[in-house]
């Protein structure tokens, strides 16, 4: 118990830090996955210093090229049956 409240503060001290915090939150420090955003009534954001931040990352641009390909070469196909 002692050490979770202790890592929670840990936690808020990173949060406050404003070196970690640019377009996006990054702080290998801070164990948690996603973090509230500076203005909280935005929701949440992810910590990309995390190894599951970083994950979710790669897994999004994967995703989006992924579609991208497959919406490209549709297209492609689509036009070249109509030329």
């Amino acid at each position: 118990m002692k050490d979770t409240r202790a890592q929670e503060e840990f936690n808020q001290a990173e949060w406050h830090n404003p070196d970690n915090w640019s377009s996006i939150y990054f702080s290998k420090k801070d164990s948690r996955i996603t973090v509230p955003k500076r203005n909280q009534k935005h929701g949440s954001t992810i910590n990309f210093g995390s190894p599951a931040g970083a994950r979710w990352l790669y897994y999004f641009f994967i995703l989006f090229f992924l579609i991208g390909g497959i919406l490209g070469a549709g297209l492609t196909f689509a036009l070249m049956t109509i030329i």
